[in-house]
């Protein structure tokens, strides 16, 4: 008897529509709405330049995060790997003609916008490893021979995100493959000596980083070595954070950003200016948003009846936490600044794009989670 037989009858689009999670839709609008409250903020109370825009890309991004979430959970399991290579490809372009901006070759210029393939990448490369994974069983998995694939899968792209150069994204592409492989099955002790190799390779991986990369990291074992340049972003941001108090100083009132002490506030930096001017009230309001977007990313996961489902779905709400945890952590002094935007609230075009496309599939995974697939459900659409 085929496993496709005991699926559910096939949903019309009025009943996808009806199953499609509004709440975490709902979640997902008023976290952006805080961003776009924010880049108004950002802008001394005008709409432009930043503002207006983030609200047309998460206009845009949030009709194809509907669409996303329609499409039958077997087709994004049949062209996983399809994804994955022409992302690959694209990060291969920007090798290749790619141009460079603030110091970094990661964009592909397209005309009318410009790409950063590496933030495809973070998606496409959670899709083929669900899919890699979801045909294993747990026997296969035990089998180190079975890991070479998926781990060049992870570190080729990792290589070519590392020569851009972007420390950030590159770091984010393992650690949420990390997580993968984790929920897949994947033995602790198998962690223990990956972890074990790159403690043992950083003294030579140092070598290679780019001079501003080794500054990022001594700037941030002590920062106040040289407080006018290296160590300025994150002692004006502790500066930041300190003097909203509890409460903060008020919608558009905080000294440090609006008077230009405050760099980057509306990509890198804008948790810092939030919680200036809304003190810790408000940053802990948006981490509470942020937790509830994670419980249910995490509740759909292991409601999922497919293992490529719940691969999926725990891709992309690890991918979606190490967004916020770094870029916070980053602000507050915890880790090296890296460049990591805060997810809905920061400025930028590709990574609200990669964020809306995974939560279309998380809610995709939702709608689709009474669908059993095989191993090889991605002949059975």
């Amino acid at each position: 008897m085929r496993e496709d037989s005991l699926n559910p009858p096939e949903f019309t689009f009025g009943q996808k529509m009806l199953n499609i999670h509004w709440f975490l839709v709902f979640l997902i609008c008023l976290t952006a709405a805080v961003g776009v409250a924010m880049l108004y903020s950002a802008a001394n109370g005008s709409f432009q330049p930043w503002a207006s825009r983030h609200m047309v890309r998460f206009g845009v991004g949030f009709g194809v995060m509907l669409a996303v979430a329609l499409i039958d959970i077997r087709i994004w399991l049949r062209y996983a790997y399809v994804f994955y290579g022409l992302s690959l490809i694209l990060l291969i372009l920007v090798e290749a003609m790619g141009f460079v901006g603030m110091g970094a070759q990661r964009w592909l210029d397209l005309g009318y916008f410009n790409l950063q393939p590496s933030e495809l990448m973070k998606i496409a490369l959670v899709l083929a490893l669900a899919r890699y994974f979801h045909g294993l069983s747990l026997e296969d998995v035990e089998r180190p021979t079975r890991l070479f694939v998926p781990l060049v899968m992870v570190f080729a792209p990792a290589g070519l995100i590392l020569r851009q150069p972007d420390l950030g994204t590159a770091v984010m592409l393992v650690m949420a493959s990390g997580a993968i492989f984790f929920v897949a099955g994947v033995r602790l002790w198998k962690f223990g000596l990956v972890i074990t190799a790159a403690l043992v390779a950083a003294p030579i991986g140092w070598q290679f980083l780019h001079e501003y990369q080794k500054q990022r990291i001594l700037t941030f074992l002590n920062p106040e070595v040289d407080p006018l340049g290296a160590g300025y972003h994150i002692i004006q941001s502790k500066i930041a954070l300190g003097s909203g108090g509890m409460v903060g100083k008020g919608f558009m009132q905080g000294t440090q950003g609006h008077l230009n002490f405050l760099p980057e506030m509306q990509t890198d930096f804008i948790f810092t200016m939030l919680a200036e001017e809304f003190g810790l009230v408000g940053g802990l309001g948006l981490l509470a948003l942020y937790g509830l977007l994670l419980v249910y990313g995490v509740a759909i996961a292991t409601r999922s009846n497919s293992q490529f489902g719940r691969l999926v779905a725990m891709g992309v709400t690890v991918t979606f936490f190490l967004y916020v945890f770094i870029n916070i952590a980053m602000v507050m002094g915890l880790i090296p600044v890296v460049g990591v935007p805060l997810p809905l609230i920061s400025y930028g075009g590709t990574a609200m794009m990669t964020l809306l496309i995974g939560f279309g599939l998380l809610i995709g995974v939702w709608v689709h989670r009474d669908v059993i697939i095989g191993r090889r459900g991605g002949d059975e659409v």
